[in-house]
């Protein structure tokens, strides 16, 4: 097994210039592509910011950001990735999308590159499905924000070749991650557990009448969770929950799969959570 040294990052917005950054900073050389040379600019002034937070708060020397961002170039020329060892899409979260780029993927990289998709809840071996070498294809879902949440999910798609999921997960344990491996499935491991129980707690708001912040109270107090339901839903996105709980719902047709009508509504009003200021809570 060859070893992977270049990483390719297609979609470079939150959680692609999350990945970008925990392999800069694990010793790869990264070539992140985006759009649009303004969207890719922005990304490594974010990804600066952050790195720069990281000496400021004693992590990580000057001369380790510099040495981290020097791996780090960018580029809107999909064939820039050719010569990449893996590479990680982290493009819009629709199949079309995806399929249409693993095609494009497939005529560019090298015949022994493995190509890895970050879906958080779309099958990996449909993907894997529109190019002519699904073997190659695997899953490797990092959570949000990938360079503070420690498991990587990696995903054995239908056709997946054993040498592409090892290679995913020496990757991963290279960048400092868990890795837990599993086959392709709805939701994979943690979503198809997380997000009925999600929609089992939203639920729960209207049927037994309490506010967010009791019904928090009770799971951070009640059941030992770190961060309460409400909070949660919040920080990942509520158009984002409602998408991942739609997804799994037209596979699975299991009632607690399918978003409940208040997520839906807060979803079409703009009540995203935090990256919108309104969700279940304000925010400044």
């Amino acid at each position: 097994m060859a070893v992977t040294q270049r990483i390719g990052v297609v979609g470079l917005g939150a959680m692609g210039s999350g990945i970008a950054q925990v392999a800069i900073e694990a010793g790869f050389d990264v070539v992140g592509r985006e759009v649009a040379d303004d969207l890719a600019r922005a990304a490594t002034e974010r990804i600066g910011h952050f790195l720069t937070r990281k000496v400021e708060k004693g992590q990580r020397s000057p001369e380790e950001r510099d040495a981290a961002l020097a791996r780090l170039s960018t580029t809107t020329d999909l064939g820039t990735l050719g010569d990449c060892d893996l590479v990680i899409e982290a493009v819009v979260e629709e199949l079309e999308p995806k399929r249409a780029l693993f095609s494009e993927l497939e005529a560019i990289c090298r015949a022994d590159a493995v190509l890895a998709t970050n879906t958080s809840a779309l099958s990996v071996t449909e993907i894997a499905a529109a190019t002519r070498s699904p073997e190659r294809v695997v899953g490797m879902h990092f959570f949000n924000p990938a360079p503070l949440m420690p498991l990587v999910e990696v995903v054995r798609a239908e056709l997946s070749s054993d040498e592409a999921v090892e290679t995913a997960l020496e990757v991963v344990e290279r960048l400092g991650k868990v890795p837990v491996s599993c086959h392709d499935t709805p939701g994979f491991v943690v979503n198809r557990v997380l997000i009925p129980l999600l929609n089992d707690c939203v639920r729960v708001l209207d049927e037994a009448r309490v506010t967010p912040e009791s019904l928090d109270a009770a799971m951070t107090n009640g059941a030992g969770w770190p961060m309460g339901p409400c909070t949660l839903v919040d920080l990942v996105g509520i158009d984002v929950h409602v998408h991942a709980s739609e997804a799994l719902y037209e596979k699975l047709r299991e009632p607690r799969m399918a978003p409940p009508p208040r997520l839906v509504a807060m979803r079409n009003a703009g009540l995203l959570g935090r990256k919108t200021g309104r969700g279940f809570y304000s925010y400044e």
